[in-house]
């Protein structure tokens, strides 16, 4: 069950519950304290502030993430509510004072996420959709030796959601049907794994249209989350825009000749965390027609911070595909990518693609699996 959706429930529960007394609500995260004054700040979903004036009859209650019973909330000391809680605020009749405070705690909300992250990990696929014939849908996923094909199998009982224009959480998507998966969208299945891999049996699928662009940074606003870059294939600048909902990574060491492959071969990578040095996931590893997938490697690094970017550096972006081109919220941004790129690159060249740029970003996006930088895409769908 979704964080937000489970607050949502919580909250209409709380109404229904004192109905009589009208009260008040709202849902947020504990933003600041006012200890003086035995108050928090809560910044709503909305992005409004709202004061919560605590007293003694304050009841405070603390609920697991996902839970949507009202019942099951239990007791919780007020003085251990922190910074990034997620809350559910009421109050009655005209006072300041709320009436109650119903507590997920932010570390017991990372937990959840991390074991959903884990899970769609372990049990499911990701790609582009390459075909949707009668209930199976192939994807296709880039790995270091070239493309590999996937399919998720769908029944009448499957779950379906598709990402919104502009989205960036993976929670936002909204119900959809197999009938709005098209060639080109990218997808994740989650299931019943077959034993080599290459199949799920889907309970539940999450699908959008996405692209991936790429542009060198000529201008950083950290503090109001935005970089300029100039886009490799047009030359022309768009705005990057980063939320709290969007992950930011920094590419470890590539080493060795051949732009960045040792002995230049690509396909192999090594030298450097979140690459293939110590603590990075694909460390030492080498594909030929198979091994590790680029996506799941990307997806996997260690958070880095926005104000880390430097002026005249390579970016990478995955951004759904919004009303404005001069202007996107990332999902993923992928710093000191030059590397990457040429690797796919290569890749493309010695399968005989080539290197186009054309279509919208860089081969399409390079959302698709044929053409510029060797249909390289960055994650987007991430729980």
């Amino acid at each position: 069950m979704r964080i937000r959706s489970s607050f949502t429930l919580l909250a209409v529960s709380a109404m229904l519950a004192a109905q009589a007394q009208a009260p008040r609500s709202v849902i947020g995260t504990v933003s600041a304290f006012q200890p003086e004054q035995a108050a928090f700040e809560v910044t709503t979903d909305s992005g409004a502030k709202e004061k919560v004036q605590m007293s003694t009859t304050t009841v405070v209650q603390q609920v697991a993430p996902g839970e949507t019973d009202l019942k099951r909330a239990q007791p919780f000391d007020a003085t251990k509510i922190a910074l990034g809680d997620r809350v559910l605020v009421s109050w009655t009749g005209g006072g300041p004072e709320a009436r109650r405070v119903i507590v997920m705690g932010a570390n017991e909300i990372q937990r959840k996420k991390d074991a959903e992250r884990l899970d769609w990990q372990q049990h499911g696929l990701a790609g582009v959709v390459d075909s949707v014939k009668g209930q199976e849908i192939t994807i296709k996923s880039r790995t270091f030796g070239g493309e590999k094909l996937s399919v998720i199998a769908v029944t009448d009982k499957t779950v379906f959601r598709r990402y919104k224009q502009d989205s960036v959480k993976f929670s936002d998507a909204v119900a959809s049907s197999l009938a709005e998966v098209k060639k080109g969208d990218q997808l994740r299945g989650r299931g019943t794994k077959s034993a080599d891999g290459g199949r799920v049996d889907a309970g539940e699928v999450v699908f959008g249209s996405f692209a991936t662009r790429a542009g060198t940074v000529t201008a950083v606003r950290a503090e109001a989350g935005e970089v300029t870059v100039k886009d490799l294939e047009s030359g022309k600048p768009f705005v990057i825009k980063v939320t709290a909902d969007s992950q930011v990574k920094r590419m470890g060491g590539m080493g060795g000749p051949g732009g960045g492959m040792p002995n230049g071969r690509p396909g192999e990578m090594r030298g450097g965390p979140g690459a293939g040095g110590p603590g990075g996931p694909g460390a030492g590893m080498r594909a030929a027609g198979g091994g590790p997938e680029i996506a799941q490697m990307l997806e996997r690094m260690p958070a880095a911070k926005l104000d880390d970017l430097q002026v005249g550096e390579t970016v990478l972006v995955s951004s759904t595909r919004g009303a404005s081109k001069d202007q996107v919220t990332a999902i993923m941004l992928l710093a000191n990518a030059e590397n990457l790129i040429r690797m796919a690159t290569a890749n493309s060249r010695q399968s005989g693609g080539g290197l186009s740029m054309s279509g919208p970003g860089l081969s399409g996006g390079m959302g698709g699996m044929s053409g510029g930088l060797g249909g390289l895409e960055l994650p987007t769908m991430m729980p």
